[in-house]
């Protein structure tokens, strides 16, 4: 009796630390951030910077993240799709992300373990621009 007790034991802390690894390889991701006009298209990230004293900033312009982007995108390139987008100037996005909740933030700018899945996220501006 105590062998199979041992045996069950140990098949259940296996399994149990396997889960465990699968929820933490679903709920984080790397992400790429970028500020983009409503099209996606990257512009200089100074129009995403809210606290460039009235230089930058409008309301066209969006922090564009997905982890599908990689760094090195040139200002002018349509993002690839699949990607979310959230005012430049919404607080709560940006720390939810990790991001600071005010100025610029440099276009290319990676995030690692960022909550969600990437690509999806939170997308603050659905309707269409």
């Amino acid at each position: 009796m105590s062998s199979r007790t041992i045996s069950l034991t140990s098949t259940f802390l296996l399994l149990a630390a396997g889960g465990t690894a699968a929820c933490d390889n679903d709920e984080y991701t790397d992400e790429g951030f970028y500020c983009a006009d409503s099209n996606g298209v990257i512009v200089d990230e100074d129009y995403c910077d809210d606290d460039n004293n009235g230089g930058g900033g409008g309301g066209g312009f969006f922090i564009w993240h997905s982890s599908g982007y990689r760094s090195g995108y040139p200002v002018g390139t349509k993002l690839p799709a699949g990607g979310s987008k959230f005012a430049y100037n919404d607080k709560v996005s940006r720390s939810k992300f990790g991001l600071p909740s005010s100025g610029k933030i440099s276009n290319g700018t990676v995030k690692t373990s960022v909550v969600g899945k990437g690509g999806s996220g939170y997308s603050g501006s659905k309707s269409g621009s």
